[in-house]
């Protein structure tokens, strides 16, 4: 009980920040925050030309724990280069390769663009999951902290990209984004176990890589931007996970298909976020609700730990200090308070696992040297449910141009 008390007073704190961020800024309504990332910025691009952008970042993290000397870790995280190609004012084709820790290649995006309406598009391909902020916004110098929020790693899971077509849209006239995409479902099992307590489905992502699909999930997403230097968005997503033992199934095994069925679940995750930036000061935050069924089933079957449910949140606020210091560059000192549990709920046979709840606070500095180009440093400490502690200084550059 003073844990369940103590979560709902978390959670009152952050959704009173967002309503006074809402009501503080709910008076100024004659211009909108509707950013693009850098697909969306080449989309938005002129026909006939063939266009790139690129982003990367290096970090270097550096455990500091008391009676302990560790290593840290020097890294270039991910270099990233965007194409795009406008065939005509309606056409478009985006894709992006990234490079992380200099010897592991994926491609991230790959999808057409087709603009049947002004608010109406058309899209197909290797899809980023509209979920969060961070899975469609990650360029280094839209976030501040050297690495992307831990709830955007553990519950989202960044970045989350998969098979699918849909629809995309701006409505001006109401001020409203949207986002429909139905798309292939995460691997919960392919031979190996692909789900997990510690991050449900992190491990299950297909990433376009000869992905399996017996029926497609829905992903979805709105953002409101009609509100001055405010955008909120609310995103679902729903399905169920897929399975190799699916291929080639007799259906009159029942032995089969009841192994088939023990090695998939539902997924429903919800979630609500929200940007805010105003003269000097920003804030940010996001909500995130995971579901899982059939979680009995599946850990018997593929000795697993997955709860049954899953959240995380965080709230983030920072303040430009440039003109107060008289400088040139933007120099950002932010705070941001996270928090998640991955064993929210579990079964009865699956005891919860206090390693999976974490409480992070990190403070830091962004330093824009450039509106392209960003120095971070920050320090975290976090905390498990068993109250074992961990501290990391952080440091790092990236840069983002188009």
């Amino acid at each position: 009980m003073p844990h369940q008390i103590e979560r709902m007073r978390k959670l009152i704190a952050f959704t009173s920040l967002f309503i006074t961020v809402f009501i503080a800024s709910a008076q100024n309504t004659d211009s909108v925050y509707n950013t693009k990332n850098s697909a969306q910025t080449l989309i938005a691009a002129k026909s006939g030309k063939l266009l790139m952008a690129a982003y990367g970042e290096a970090h270097y993290n550096q455990p500091v724990n008391a009676g302990k000397i560790q290593n840290g870790n020097m890294d270039i995280h991910r270099q990233v280069l965007l194409f795009g190609y406008k065939f005509n004012s309606r056409t478009s084709f985006i894709t992006e390769i990234e490079i992380e820790h200099i010897k592991e290649v994926y491609l991230e995006q790959a999808f057409l663009n087709y603009q049947l309406k002004p608010w109406l598009n058309f899209q197909g391909g290797l899809i980023l999951i509209p979920m969060g902020i961070v899975n469609e916004y990650h360029e280094p110098t839209t976030f501040n902290g050297v690495e992307r929020p831990l709830i955007d790693k553990i519950m989202v899971p960044s970045t989350w990209r998969e098979l699918g077509t849909g629809f995309t849209g701006n409505l001006p006239d109401i001020n409203l984004r949207y986002q429909v995409f139905a798309v292939n479902g995460p691997m919960g099992y392919n031979g190996d176990t692909r789900l997990s307590g510690k991050a449900p489905i992190r491990g299950a992502r297909q990433k376009g890589s000869e992905a399996k699909m017996r029926q497609p999930d829905l992903s979805a997403k709105v953002n409101y931007y009609g509100i001055r230097g405010l955008n909120i968005g609310a995103a679902v997503y729903m399905g169920t996970t897929e399975s190799s033992l699916f291929a080639n199934l007799n259906t009159d095994s029942t032995m089969q298909s009841a192994m088939a069925d023990s090695s998939v679940i539902g997924v429903k995750m919800v979630g609500l976020d929200f940007r805010y930036s105003r003269k000097q000061f920003e804030a940010r935050g996001q909500v995130i609700y995971g579901m899982y069924n059939n979680t009995s089933a599946y850990n018997h079957f593929a000795d697993s730990d997955l709860g049954t449910a899953a959240y995380g949140y965080y709230a983030e606020c920072g303040y430009d200090v440039s003109k107060l210091l008289k400088i040139k560059n933007r120099l950002v000192p932010f705070v941001r308070y996270s928090n998640y549990n991955t064993h929210h709920q579990t079964t009865t046979e699956t005891p919860a696992n206090a390693q999976y709840e974490q409480t992070i606070i990190t403070t830091g500095l962004s330093l824009f040297l450039d509106k392209a180009f960003v120095a971070k440093a920050d320090f975290q400490h976090s905390t498990n449910g068993n109250n074992v502690t961990n501290n990391t200084v952080n440091l790092g550059l990236g840069f983002w141009f188009r």
